[in-house]
């Protein structure tokens, strides 16, 4: 990574003494900014909601924050505006969003979540008495997703290619939902909310998008019981745990910005991009997707070949919303 790019897995610099994006020197420990956006958390009433971490210890949204310099934050703070306006506005707004912006603020979400989730692991490994030490693939992963991150503070430009897959969906919520979830070892988020929920995969240049192609030209722009869109994000995240690829970029700095390009995902390797799909595997995933309505992993897979759905019916015809008699 080029050094004009600020570097936090470099030396594994995880302080509250230096911005997390920017990396310049804070004048106080108390510069700080909420991963969940202040007009979120007061929406929502986050401040009441319990967030677990992974090391099973539990924080409220309005608990996780990370160091931040005054001129990042109001960098964020102009981006939360435009999320805050598309988000409250609906799902047509939602749409009309510039995708880097959404980008932005995911990346901004789930990279906040993993700095802390970092910091957690290094107080506790180090009461233990052992150094920090994390896989080369996920320093890679979030290395990049930092470097990403970085063009809401710099001129950064992805050369002809989008390292996500972001996915849209009107839902049909309950008033005042709010609904999160993210993966952070394969970087996929989603969120439901008001009229809508989101999925977005990080970075994997747009392949889990291909990957769904039929089901979702079946089911794009449609609007999902609650139950059906946790059914696709069920499957997009267990295709995120399938794609078996580390993402390379090539990072090419310029008088005008850095150059993001993309290596081939194929590259000399002729094994698919995914791994085989196995419905039992996925019949847990989507076990723990739909919780809030019961299944359980042998009644989702009773017939091992075609596991239970809401999406799609016997043909393989989307299912309208209106004709399930499930709670929302």
């Amino acid at each position: 990574m080029e050094p004009n790019l600020y570097q936090p897995f470099a030396n594994m610099s995880f302080d509250n003494s230096h911005c997390f994006l920017s990396g310049e020197k804070l004048g106080s420990t108390s510069e700080k900014m909420n991963v969940f956006g202040d007009w979120l958390i007061k929406r929502y009433q986050l401040n009441e909601r319990p967030f677990k971490m992974l090391d099973e210890s539990m924080l409220s949204y309005a608990d996780i924050d990370v160091p931040c310099s005054a001129v990042v934050k109001e960098t964020f703070e102009d981006l939360e505006k435009a999320i805050e306006n598309a988000f409250l506005g609906g799902y047509e707004k939602v749409c009309q969003l510039d995708e880097l912006k959404l980008f932005q603020w995911t990346a901004k979400t789930v990279y906040g979540i993993i700095f802390r989730e970092i910091q957690s692991a290094i107080v506790s490994q180090s009461r233990n008495g052992e150094g920090f030490h994390m896989s080369q693939g996920l320093v890679h992963k979030f290395g990049m997703l930092h470097a990403m991150l970085q063009s809401v503070i710099k001129p950064i430009h992805f050369d002809g290619f989008k390292p996500w897959s972001i996915f849209i969906c009107p839902v049909d919520n309950l008033e005042n939902e709010f609904s999160y979830r993210d993966e952070i070892n394969t970087l996929t988020f989603s969120l439901r909310m008001n009229d809508f929920g989101i999925i977005l995969c990080l970075q994997d240049n747009g392949v889990n998008k291909v990957y769904h192609e039929e089901v979702w030209n079946k089911i794009q722009g449609k609007k999902l019981h609650p139950i059906q869109f946790e059914e696709l994000c069920g499957k997009i995240y267990y295709s995120a745990y399938l794609f078996n690829r580390l993402p390379e970029y090539h990072i090419m700095p310029t008088p005008d910005g850095v150059y993001l390009d993309a290596s081939p995902l194929r590259g000399m390797n002729s094994k698919p991009l995914f791994d085989d799909w196995q419905n039992k595997t996925y019949g847990q995933v989507l076990e723990n997707f739909w919780k809030k309505w019961g299944f359980l992993l042998l009644e989702i897979i009773k017939n091992p070949e075609k596991p239970i759905s809401y999406l799609f019916d016997d043909n393989g015809d989307f299912v309208n919303a209106t004709s399930i008699n499930l709670e929302r």
